[in-house]
């Protein structure tokens, strides 16, 4: 088998061939997109495999991914605790939690954790202008500002559409926050699949949300894809992704960077298809030609569906 020069093999058993890992940490590669910088999200209530924690926690590991974002529906509470101590045995960092949970939160303090808590943005309405809005969606963020100040963890305002979806709008969230309230641990969680919208002007929307981005989440772009049920796709699989990533590196932005398992397929093969597409368009940033473009292991028929809550 010829070796890719940014893929490492691991022989899990004798009866398994290998499997690809993200292994980017090269001189020549950009540090940006390193193993040890990659989160995993969506990975749990959209995994047709329904892992429990110590499936899940043993294929985060194999995959040689080191942070989760940990999204959740309420028949994961029970088992909130045994993902924590999961995570614990194997090095792996949760990293985000989704939305605010008493449970969760509790087990933060416990065992002295500090994920990055990821909230939608609010969309207020009844407002006349700008300032207004701004001021409406600030208020309403309140309560979960002064928790996860308590609780010592950084809050990312999660664009999910909408007028809280909306770069500027959430720059201006943070801003106010931060000059009011004096909210200096409120950020801004990025998802590439809930902007197919900025991708003419995403470079000016990078550079005004980079001082607040807590994490970008990637997503294969193809122009307009949410318009023709092309919303969430492998990266490496839309027609926009090699210079949307050019646009993140040459941001300057050096902060987590999200592949998402969103598509109620095998989590694992859809993260393997993610990491594919880095492997494949990470050496073109340096300067080097393409090689064969990576085959989804899931046909793009079925990845381009899914729920699409987070």
């Amino acid at each position: 088998m010829k070796k890719h020069p940014f893929i490492q093999l691991s022989f899990l058993s004798a009866f398994i061939l290998a499997i690809p890992y993200l292994e980017l940490a090269s001189a020549e590669s950009p540090p940006l997109f390193e193993q040890k910088n990659i989160v995993a999200w969506c990975i749990v209530p959209f995994d047709s495999v329904k892992r429990g924690p110590v499936e899940r926690a043993e294929m985060v590991q194999k995959l040689g991914i080191t942070k989760v974002a940990y999204d959740w529906r309420e028949e994961h509470v029970p088992q909130f605790e045994q993902e924590i101590l999961e995570y614990q045995k194997r090095g792996i960092e949760f990293f985000a939690f989704w939305g605010a949970h008493d449970e969760a939160f509790r087990l933060f303090e416990k065992y002295r954790l500090h994920p990055q808590i990821w909230q939608t943005a609010p969309s207020p309405t009844g407002t006349t202008t700008r300032d207004e809005q701004i001021q409406k969606a600030a208020m309403q963020l309140l309560p979960i500002v002064d928790r996860t100040r308590k609780l010592g963890c950084k809050l990312g305002l999660y664009n999910h559409g909408g007028w809280g979806g909306e770069p500027e709008n959430l720059v201006a969230v943070c801003e106010f926050l931060h000059r009011h309230h004096d909210a200096k641990h409120v950020g801004i969680i990025y998802n590439q699949h809930h902007g197919h919208s900025h991708v003419e002007h995403f470079p000016q929307d990078l550079a005004a949300m980079k001082p607040y981005l807590l994490c970008l989440n990637l997503n294969g772009m193809t122009r307009d894809g949410d318009k023709r049920d092309m919303k969430i796709q492998p990266v490496g699989q839309g027609e926009l992704d090699l210079s949307l990533l050019k646009n993140i590196f040459e941001s300057g932005y050096r902060g987590p960077i999200g592949i998402i398992g969103h598509t109620n397929d095998d989590v694992e093969l859809r993260l393997l298809d993610n990491l594919d597409g880095l492997n494949w368009l990470v050496p073109q940033l340096t300067g080097k030609p393409a090689d064969s473009k990576p085959t989804p292991r899931l046909p793009l028929a079925r990845i381009i569906h899914g729920s699409l809550n987070d």
